[in-house]
C-alpha cells in the first residue's frame, strides 16, 4: 500500500443515507455517495496487512488490497481493470452485497472496517461515468450454441463469460425483461433498474441474445432445448418459498414477499397500476414474518406504500449486538443488523412464533402468536413455548418472508428428470453437471437461496466448466 499508516489517520466515513422524511416518499435509492477525494481518503484505510483476510472473506476472490490501492493512489482506471477481473457485475454487489469482505477485514477487530463495498461501487460507476466500460465482443466465434437459463446474477454472470469466450450464447428469461430477482425481487430504493439495464445493454452490444418472456419447459420444451443447443446451464433460482401451513393461512390478505416485492416493482415500471396491485399495503397494518433481508426489503416496501403500522416478527432470537465467544472474527459476524428499512419505522419482536391467522372467515384480521424459548439440548437447539404469552396481533396484510427451499420443479426440471439432491436442489458433480452430460447448473438452483454475490461466483465457476466442455468436444 501507497500509505501503511492511512488506517490510524483516516478515520472510517461512510456515504451515508438519503434522510428518512425524504426517501419514504419515492423508491430512489437511499444510499448517497461521498466525493472522489474523501472516497480516495477511505481507500487509503485499507493496511498493508499481510494476509488479506478480506479477499478470503470474498465468494468472487475480489482482489481488494488491489483495487484500494490504486483507488488511493488515484487511478481509476486500473482500479476498475482490477476490480472487473474478478467480478463480473460490481454495480450490483457494491449496492446489495451484505459485504462479507468488510466482516473479515482486519480492521474489523476494531469494528471500523474499510469501507470495502461502498469503494467498490464508487469505482465502478467512475468507470462508467468517464467511459472506461466499452462493449468488448468476442474477436472470434467458436459456432458453439449455449443456452442459459434464467437471467439473474448467476444466470447473467455464466451467460457473459461465455459470450467472451466465443460462444453463442443465448439467455433466456421467463418473466418480460431480464434481471431475474435483480429486477422484480429487490426494491428500487436498493437497486435502482437502470442499473440493471445499462450493464444488459452492454452485454447485448458484445453479442449476448436475451430472449424474454419464454418459459423453458412450457413455451420451449426441454427436448427441443437438448437438440438445438451444445450446451445448457440451468440458473433458475431457488423460486418456491417455505410455506406457513397454519390455521387461516387461506385468507385473502396474506401475500409470500416475492409477489409481494415484484407487484412493486412492476407498478414502478410501468407494467401494472397502483390501482390494480392487490397486494399494496396502503393503510393497512402489516405483518411481515421472518427477519431476514427479504423480509427488511418488504418492510421498507410498505412504508413508502403508505402502511398504517409494520411489524416484522422472527422465530429466532434477537441476536447480540457485539460478536459471541463461538463467532470470531474473520468470520461473518452473526449480530444484529438493523437495515436502513428498519430506520423508518418498524416494530421488530424475536423469538415470536405464528400459530394462526383469525379473520372474517374469508379476510385476515389478526395473526395469534406466541414466545418461544430456545433451549440447547444435547448439542441441539430446541424450541420451548412459554406459556401464558398467546396474543393476536391485528393484522390487515401479512407478508410471509420465511426464505425459498428450492428451485421450482415442475416444468423443466421434471422432463428432464435431472436428479437431485436431499434438499430436492439439482445435484450437480464438481464440474457443475447434473445427471445428464450437456447440461450443466449454477447458483441458488444447485445451493438453495444464497447471496447474489454467491450466485455470480458460481456463475462464473460453471462459465469455466462449460467453456472447457465445448473446446474439448
Amino acid at each position: 500500500m501507497a500509505d501503511i499508516n492511512g488506517f490510524l489517520k483516516i478515520k472510517k466515513k461512510d456515504a451515508g443515507n438519503r434522510p428518512i422524511n425524504e426517501r419514504i416518499c419515492d423508491f430512489s435509492e437511499v444510499e448517497q455517495v461521498l466525493n472522489s477525494e474523501d472516497r480516495m481518503l477511505q481507500a487509503s484505510r485499507c493496511m498493508d496487512c499481510g494476509i488479506p483476510f478480506c479477499h478470503w472473506g470474498c465468494p468472487v476472490d475480489n482482489l481488494i488490497p488491489e483495487w484500494n490501492d490504486l483507488l488511493y493512489r488515484g487511478d481509476w482506471k486500473g482500479a476498475y481493470a482490477r476490480l472487473n477481473a474478478t467480478n463480473n457485475f460490481p454495480e450490483f454487489t457494491g449496492r446489495i452485497c451484505p459485504a462479507p469482505c468488510e466482516h473479515a477485514c482486519v480492521l474489523n477487530i476494531n469494528q471500523e472496517p474499510v469501507t470495502i463495498r461502498e469503494n467498490e461501487v464508487a469505482i465502478v460507476e467512475k468507470a462508467f461515468s468517464e467511459g472506461y466500460v466499452k462493449p468488448e465482443p468476442p474477436k472470434y466465434r467458436t459456432g458453439k450454441k449455449v443456452a442459459v437459463i434464467g437471467s439473474g446474477p448467476a444466470g447473467m454472470a455464466a451467460a457473459d463469460l461465455l459470450n467472451k469466450a466465443g460462444h453463442l450464447v443465448t439467455l433466456f428469461e421467463k418473466d418480460d425483461m431480464a434481471g431475474g430477482l435483480l429486477r422484480y425481487g429487490i426494491p428500487d430504493f436498493k437497486l435502482s433498474k437502470s442499473t440493471i439495464d445499462r450493464r444488459l445493454d452492454l452485454m447485448i452490444n458484445e453479442g449476448l441474445i436475451i430472449s424474454t418472456g419464454i418459459t423453458i419447459g412450457k413455451d420451449i420444451s426441454g427436448k427441443e432445448l437438448l437438440e438445438q443447443f451444445d450446451a445448457i446451464c440451468i440458473a433458475i433460482g431457488a423460486g418456491y418459498p417455505r410455506k406457513l401451513t397454519v390455521e387461516g393461512s387461506e385468507f385473502e390478505g396474506i401475500h409470500y414477499a416475492m409477489d409481494f416485492l415484484t407487484a412493486q416493482n412492476k407498478v414502478n415500471a410501468g407494467k401494472l397500476s397502483a390501482a390494480n396491485n392487490h397486494s399494496s399495503a396502503e393503510g393497512k397494518r402489516v405483518l411481515v414474518i421472518g427477519g431476514g433481508d427479504t423480509g427488511s426489503d418488504c418492510v421498507g416496501t410498505s412504508i413508502r406504500q403508505k402502511a398504517l403500522s409494520v411489524t416484522q416478527i422472527e422465530i429466532l432470537p434477537k441476536p447480540s449486538v457485539t460478536r459471541a465467544d463461538n463467532n470470531p472474527w474473520p468470520y461473518w459476524g452473526k449480530i444484529l443488523k438493523t437495515t436502513t428499512s428498519h430506520e423508518e419505522g418498524c416494530e421488530r419482536l424475536w423469538s415470536t412464533s405464528t400459530l394462526r391467522f383469525v379473520g372474517d372467515g374469508k379476510i385476515t384480521k389478526g395473526t395469534e402468536v406466541e414466545d418461544v424459548l430456545w433451549e440447547s439440548e444435547n448439542g441441539r437447539y430446541v424450541m420451548k413455548t412459554v406459556p401464558g404469552t398467546r396474543r393476536v396481533i391485528e393484522t390487515d396484510l401479512v407478508l410471509i418472508a420465511m426464505g425459498f427451499v428450492h428451485p421450482v420443479l415442475e416444468g423443466l426440471l421434471s422432463e428432464l428428470g435431472l436428479d437431485l439432491d436431499l434438499r430436492k436442489n439439482i445435484k450437480v458433480n464438481e464440474n457443475y453437471v447434473t445427471s445428464i452430460n450437456k447440461v450443466f447448473a449454477a447458483g441458488d438452483s444447485i445451493s438453495g437461496a444464497s447471496l447474489v454475490v454467491n450466485a455470480i461466483a458460481s456463475g462464473r465457476r460453471v462459465a469455466k466448466q462449460i467453456d472447457k466442455f465445448l473446446k474439448k468436444s
